[in-house]
């Protein structure tokens, strides 16, 4: 049956990097608990008295702080890892993968706001898709006894509205709809048989990704890599197929070019990933009003991302965001979108292929597992008669205490007897055991006899001598 649920939604807050540091900057960002933040919060002004009073004054040339409270799934601090992610949150969606639900990864937020740290890490510290893949394939490894796993991967690149194959460098491609959703023309999946081979890949992908500095982010990413894994799932007993599909995507960051300082070609990277993200931001708005018509078809983002969002997958969206003042309105608007993906329900269904296994086997099964059950129902109709009759019979056989009392006064006396007997033989015991010690002293004792007369004789002769 189809399960409704919401995208799941978590925000990460990066600490300041080196530029930020140098700066005349403050913090924008204050974490609550683990399920809330205060963005905006005030800031401690020195306290100002007059004649041993407290003056209250406003300085206006300062912007009100918003202090806005804001409620995700989950928040992390700037002291929280890859790792920590990993566990609580993309963990769980390795073992729905695996039980024939698709899907999908994908992190949002401004340039330099840690996205591409966020999904790839660093040799130190690696990121959620080296995780995941890593503890997919563990899991794969740990049921091929009774599963059998094909598993083919792809890493596209969306740069400047155009469909790239990062694998082989090959493109544009173009995307087109069918029954299963939107599929990329002569694209070929990938085969791979081990978890080194998918990192390889991985790594390969990434080599390959568009990535340009700017005056925001030194290593920026210039385009919208996505990286999927499709997985055939055959039972060994059964033979019932799954095929599912675990999409892990991270998105270029939304600019400004007075920030980024961008010019020419530069410039028109930037407005290309602003219009991208424009369409998503769109789409994310619209699925959250519950709008039947969400234009997709506004950029190949959100045509590649149309499973994630609106159809059936289980998505988690992390919101990458900086808690410096420098990049206040980057920050506001993720969060802002952020709020509003919470609101956006997908529908889960496994998805289940047909079998090839004939009508006859099927038929089968169910004719065993009906006389499985009139057996049990049989069975369970003779045992409560049975419980009825105990019942009945506890209830007619009420016995009078008096009656009772000389059987009682029977088994006490049973009970002395046995005890009196018990005592007889501990006592007959130790009698058995003291007769052994008395027997073992007198052949010590016999051959201390021996020995003490060869000494004497032996003494004698020497005497002699």
């Amino acid at each position: 049956m189809p399960e409704p649920t919401n995208i799941k939604v978590v925000v990460r807050v990066r600490p300041y990097n080196r530029r930020e540091q140098e700066q005349n900057q403050r913090c924008i960002i204050k974490v609550m608990d683990r399920s809330s933040l205060l963005f905006d919060p005030d800031e401690e002004d020195d306290e100002f008295f007059f004649q041993g009073t407290k003056q209250q004054y406003r300085d206006i040339s300062k912007r009100t702080n918003k202090k806005l409270s804001m409620e995700y799934d989950r928040v992390y601090d700037i002291d929280r890892t890859n790792e920590d992610l990993f566990m609580e949150c993309t963990a769980p969606l390795v073992d729905a993968v695996l039980d024939g639900y698709n899907c999908s990864v994908f992190v949002y937020g401004a340039t330099g706001a840690g996205k591409t740290f966020t999904m790839l890490g660093s040799d130190n510290c690696p990121g959620i898709t080296f995780l995941t893949m890593r503890d997919l394939f563990e899991k794969i490894q740990s049921q091929q006894d009774t599963r059998k796993f094909d598993v083919g991967v792809s890493y596209l690149e969306v740069y400047n509205e155009q469909v790239m194959n990062l694998l082989t460098k090959t493109g544009p491609l173009k995307l087109r709809e069918d029954s299963n959703g939107v599929v990329v023309s002569g694209l070929v999946l990938t085969p791979i048989y081990s978890a080194e081979e998918l990192l390889r890949m991985l790594t390969l992908g990434n080599s390959n990704r568009t990535q340009h500095p700017t005056d925001a982010n030194a290593e920026s990413s210039r385009s919208h890599a996505i990286f999927q894994v499709h997985i055939r799932i055959t039972d060994r007993t059964t033979g019932t197929k799954r095929s599912v599909k675990l999409s892990m995507i991270d998105l270029a960051g939304s600019e400004r070019a007075a920030s980024t300082k961008g010019l020419g070609m530069r410039f028109k990277e930037g407005a290309s990933i602003n219009k991208s993200l424009l369409a998503l931001g769109n789409c994310i708005n619209k699925l959250a009003d519950g709008l039947k018509h969400i234009p997709y078809r506004d950029s190949n983002l959100t045509r590649i991302l149309k499973d994630s969002l609106g159809g059936n997958c289980r998505t988690l969206m992390v919101a990458n965001v900086s808690m410096s003042s420098l990049t206040y309105e980057d920050t506001y608007n993720t969060l802002k979108y952020a709020s509003r993906a919470k609101k956006i329900r997908t529908v889960l269904r496994q998805n289940v292929l047909k079998s090839n296994l004939p009508k006859e086997f099927y038929v089968k099964k169910v004719n065993e597992v009906m006389a499985e059950q009139d057996r049990l129902m049989e069975r369970n109709k003779l045992l409560e008669i049975k419980l009825a009759q105990l019942e009945r019979a506890g209830n007619e056989n009420s016995y009078d205490q008096q009656e009772l009392m000389p059987w009682y006064s029977k088994i006490d006396a049973v009970y002395a007897t046995v005890t009196k007997l018990q005592q007889c033989v501990i006592g007959i015991r130790s009698k058995i055991q003291s007769l052994n010690y008395r027997q073992t002293l007198k052949k010590d004792f016999e051959q201390l006899r021996k020995l003490l007369t060869l000494d004497q004789r032996l003494l004698q002769e020497f005497i002699i001598l």
